[in-house]
């Protein structure tokens, strides 16, 4: 089974969660910077003199494929304890189960296709 694990993180927290993933030894991940709003809607701003009603932050999408739930729950730890600073807007942990992947280079499939290789 592969798991895709998603977490949207404060964007001050991005090196944080990049070493400390590197430090267990995760190879790939994509990271991508995104704009969103959780149960807290955003924030109030003053803006060339006038308050202006921020709906959505900055924050940065990491995305992780993992062979197994061992993974995926050392993962999901490691991102928790990197990320938290105990106020709103912390972030989310989302998993999905993959179907299958393919590596476009090799052909390979699967879990050979997220394994690193050197050929």
């Amino acid at each position: 089974m592969m798991i895709k694990v998603e977490a949207i993180i404060r964007e001050e927290k991005f090196e944080d969660v990049k070493a400390a993933l590197d430090a267990i030894g995760v190879n790939g991940l994509t990271v991508s910077q995104v704009m969103g709003c959780g149960m807290q809607r955003g924030c109030k701003e003053v803006v060339r003199g006038m308050e202006v009603d921020l709906k959505m932050h900055p924050k940065i999408k990491f995305e992780i494929v993992v062979s197994s739930e061992e993974w995926e729950k050392k993962v999901i730890d490691t991102i928790q304890k990197a990320a938290f600073t105990g106020e709103p807007g912390d972030g989310k942990i989302f998993t999905y189960e993959i179907k299958t992947a393919y590596k476009i280079r090799t052909k390979e499939t699967g879990y050979d296709a997220i394994q690193a290789t050197n050929n």
